[in-house]
């Protein structure tokens, strides 16, 4: 099986969401700003001989590089950068507290050297003039890498600050220098650093070139709009681009009243997956397809997760609207409904649990490893389980993953054999089984609550429950909008239903990436449990599973699926080299920042040399 190998690598793209920061507020930011000035006026005062001048005239001068620092920032938002979606006025502002912290270094060690030796005034310009080239390069590989402006839009925001600051140090420390001197010691680190920063980006952009045909910094700078600002365009026109056709299964149980013929509930399960993250593709899909069938049929809408991996990620919400219409359209077809349903039985294989139950020829197969940890169960294995189940004579079958089991350890390679055998046992189970002869119940409930959202793991698509009542048992199917569970937390949930007159079930999680990126952990995203007090979700899901069990109504089952051709998907390959690459530039920018000290090495023996 393949699955493993790309979940691996998507593992190491996840380790890199933990790199990308918060920026401090703006009150905090304007604060460091306006600190780190006022310490670079003090340094600036040179020579450095500690008095009451010093000071003042140190003060006097941090407020002028403040106010340099400023105004020239404001003026860059209200101009080129007045539309851009990334670089606003706060990350532009902190931007250059990071710019003029080099400042600052190179400041103190012209400071110490000054000190030192007793040499001419040009030595303080020279040395901050190395300042002002490490400020340029780390303002242009930043705007390039993530403003959406034009390329000399993105050059002025890069370099007007820093060229201000540079040029009043120069006007301060040696005022009566023509203009010879002062265009050498702006325009010769101008030079180089734009030359260092061309290198260093075309070294960085030729590994997404030779993977996708698309610069490594365009991916990130549209993976970085959709974390930031949430906006998915640019990241998902790549994703467009890049991705490859599929055809695609979901699978439906439908439970209405036999009385009225109005929907209880309707059990969703997509062959798609719910990523990457956040917003992108069919990340929100869960959310998407509940909300929008209960809107059209006025019932609780279930949306556990099918067998499938990252490689089945939407491209778009293109995508996505494309399956919720296919959805709609299918259900307004007529339904074959019947009253014939088993009981609901566990089979249990080296750990590994397959739950089933047969609804009019239809499996419904629940596969977990709780307690054990576990994670997307591969593609194969649906291919495995429909082929075990249409020679047995099954019309159908509808595999879950419960998705329900996580700690800090997973080894995928050892749980999936397991899981194989369990799903095999229990459809063998479950063609003995003969249909029940009395009256089937269906009770259904949906809860989202309110002070647990997506930082906390949890999807909008909240707790929902359908209780099936089959020969007096009663089985409950208890979904939870969230990516994965805390493992022992499954076990707890079910424990404590038994205690409401619920005789077993399962409980599943939608694998949402609503909840993805959001959060800065090594993952990436709480599973549900993590953060959250367990006694609080358990209350919860009882709330939804007790309305259930008082809504309990005779009722008739459908099952059918939806098989929807030529829907854009990542692919396998894809998602595999993007995870990869994520991980190549990073280590590639590590090594080829040996770049800037060479530069600055051919800087110091130009100034040497003049």
């Amino acid at each position: 099986m393949k699955g493993p190998s790309y979940r691996s690598n998507v593992d190491k793209a996840i380790r890199h969401y933990s790199s990308l920061f918060s920026l401090p507020s703006y009150k905090q930011v304007f604060a460091l700003l306006y600190g780190e000035n006022l310490f670079l006026g003090l340094s600036s005062n040179m020579p450095f001989s500690p008095s009451l001048t010093w000071f003042i005239n140190g003060i006097l001068l941090g407020n002028l590089f403040f106010t340099i620092t400023l105004l020239s920032d404001f003026l860059m938002i209200k101009t080129v950068l007045k539309k851009d979606v990334i670089l606003n006025f706060r990350r532009l502002m902190f931007l250059s507290f990071s710019s003029n912290l080099l400042f600052a270094i190179f400041t103190v060690g012209a400071n110490i050297l000054t000190s030192q030796f007793s040499m001419s005034i040009e030595l303080p310009i020279k040395v901050i003039s190395l300042g002002y080239f490490a400020a340029l390069s780390l303002r242009f590989i930043v705007a390039y890498s993530i403003s959406f402006t034009n390329l000399i839009f993105k050059f002025l925001s890069g370099f007007l600050q820093p060229s201000l600051l540079m040029a009043s140090m120069i006007v301060i420390q040696m005022g009566n220098l023509n203009i010879y001197y002062v265009s050498y010691y702006l325009l010769l680190p101008l030079a180089f650093s734009i030359l260092s920063v061309w290198l260093f980006i075309n070294l960085l952009n030729k590994n997404g070139m030779e993977t996708f045909g698309i610069p490594s910094l365009r991916l990130f700078k549209a993976f970085l709009a959709d974390w930031t600002e949430n906006f998915e365009q640019p990241f998902e026109e790549i994703l467009e681009q890049i991705g490859e056709e599929s055809d695609i299964n979901i699978s439906l149980l439908i439970f209405r009243s036999k009385s009225n013929k109005k929907p209880i509930a309707i059990i969703v399960v997509p062959n798609i997956h719910p990523g990457p993250f956040k917003n992108i593709g069919s990340s929100p899909l869960p959310g998407l397809i509940a909300n929008s069938l209960e809107k059209e049929l006025q019932c609780v809408v279930s949306v556990p997760h099918g067998i499938s991996g990252h490689e089945l990620d939407l491209a778009s919400q293109k995508e996505n609207k494309r399956v919720l219409e296919e959805l709609v359209k299918s259900l307004k077809k007529p339904q074959k409904f019947s009253d014939k349903a088993t009981r609901f039985f566990i089979v249990e294989k080296n750990r590994a649990k397959a739950g089933c139950q047969v609804f009019d020829g239809c499996a419904f197969l629940t596969l977990t490893a709780a307690p054990e940890p576990m994670e997307d169960l591969p593609l194969e294995l649906n291919n495995f389980v429909i082929q075990e189940s249409m020679k047995l004579g099954f019309s159908w079958v509808i595999a879950v993953d419960a998705h329900n089991s996580i700690n800090g350890s997973l080894n995928m390679n050892r749980i999936i054999p397991s899981i194989r055998e369990a799903a095999a046992l229990a459809l063998k189970k479950a063609r003995e089984l003969k249909y029940a002869q009395s009256v089937i119940k269906v009770g259904a409930s949906k809860i989202v609550p309110r002070d647990l959202g997506p930082k906390d793991g949890m999807g909008p698509g909240g707790i929902t429950a359908v209780v099936v009542e089959v020969e007096n048992q009663k089985t409950a199917y208890i979904t939870i909008d969230g990516n994965n569970m805390v493992s022992g937390l499954r076990e707890k949930i079910l424990a404590d239903i038994k205690k409401i007159g619920v005789d077993g079930g399962e409980v599943f999680t939608t694998d949402t990436h609503v909840v993805n990126a959001i959060v800065l952990t090594e993952r990436g995203y709480h599973p549900i449990g993590e953060i959250s007090d367990h006694n609080k979700i358990i209350k919860y899901v009882r709330r939804a599973v007790s309305r259930a069990l008082k809504r309990m109504d005779l009722a008739e089952i459908a099952w059918s699926k939806v098989l929807i051709r030529g829907v854009k998907v990542i692919g396998e390959k894809q998602i595999n080299d993007l995870s990869l690459l994520t991980d190549k530039v990073s280590s590639k920018a590590k090594k080829n920042s040996v770049i800037f000290p060479f530069f600055a090495f051919i800087l110091i023996i130009l100034f040497c040399a003049f």
